[in-house]
């Protein structure tokens, strides 16, 4: 089996969110948004890389934030795109080589913007990737007449429309083959998932989500992810301490 590797998403602006740059870099709890979104998967054995992409020109940014608070994380930059598909393309070109070698055989992609998303949510991940070939975490809605807003997909899970998370996971080789599809296509995909089920055969799996892996968006998610983060901060300490 070759290496699973993490991909954290932070190539993207904040305006619903309020901020006049990348949101990615608000502070929450204590340290960065996306310090937080990549501490996660850094640390987990469970991944032998983790790559953060950054926006363009924020490199700087990128490296001394992670050289700040993630101090004993070993993280590579990869540049983004415009886009959210062509930031995923970007990073799948550089690993290009190493899915085609068999070294990488599973990727997970994440979004910055998710910073609670916890190490069971990775590992259920990449755990039915491997199996199925694709898994998202998705939370079941329900009673909604139409899905309107852009975060709603109509995947199944138990008869219910569902709301679909991140971190999202698939075989390295078909995420690869199915990206080099779209880009000669012309087709971008509006998550990951989108792109795997137009050019492949792999039936996503979905597993249960978790309504605190929410994804900050606007003003008022601030709030509630830095008290939901220094809760479970909070709780950590106390069962150091006991």
């Amino acid at each position: 089996m070759g290496m699973a590797v993490a991909v954290v998403l932070a190539a993207g602006l904040g305006t619903r969110v309020g901020a006049d740059s990348n949101k990615a870099y608000l502070p929450l709890a204590g340290r960065s948004m996306v310090a937080w979104s990549v501490a996660t998967p850094a640390h987990l054995s469970d991944f032998a890389r983790t790559i953060l992409v950054y926006r363009r020109g924020e490199r700087a940014i990128a490296s001394e934030t992670v050289r700040r608070e993630l101090p004993t994380a070993t993280v590579e930059l990869v540049e983004g795109g415009d886009t959210r598909h062509a930031s995923e393309l970007n990073v799948l070109r550089y690993l290009g080589p190493d899915i085609e070698s068999g070294a990488v055989d599973a990727v997970a992609i994440h979004d910055a913007a998710r910073p609670l998303a916890d190490p069971d949510m990775y590992r259920s991940a990449i755990t039915l990737a491997r199996e199925h070939g694709g898994a998202l975490p998705a939370l079941p809605i329900g009673n909604l007449v139409h899905p309107a807003p852009t975060t709603l997909k109509p995947v199944s899970h138990q008869g219910l429309l569902v709301r679909v998370q991140t971190p999202q996971a698939f075989h390295a080789h078909e995420l690869w083959n199915a990206y080099c599809a779209a880009e000669r296509d012309g087709f971008e995909g509006t998550d990951t998932s989108s792109c795997i089920e137009r050019y492949t055969d792999i039936t996503v799996q979905t597993f249960p989500g978790a309504a605190t892996n929410l994804k900050v968006t606007y003003p008022r998610d601030i709030a509630i992810a830095d008290r939901l983060l220094k809760a479970r901060w909070d709780s950590r300490e106390c069962a150091v301490e006991r």
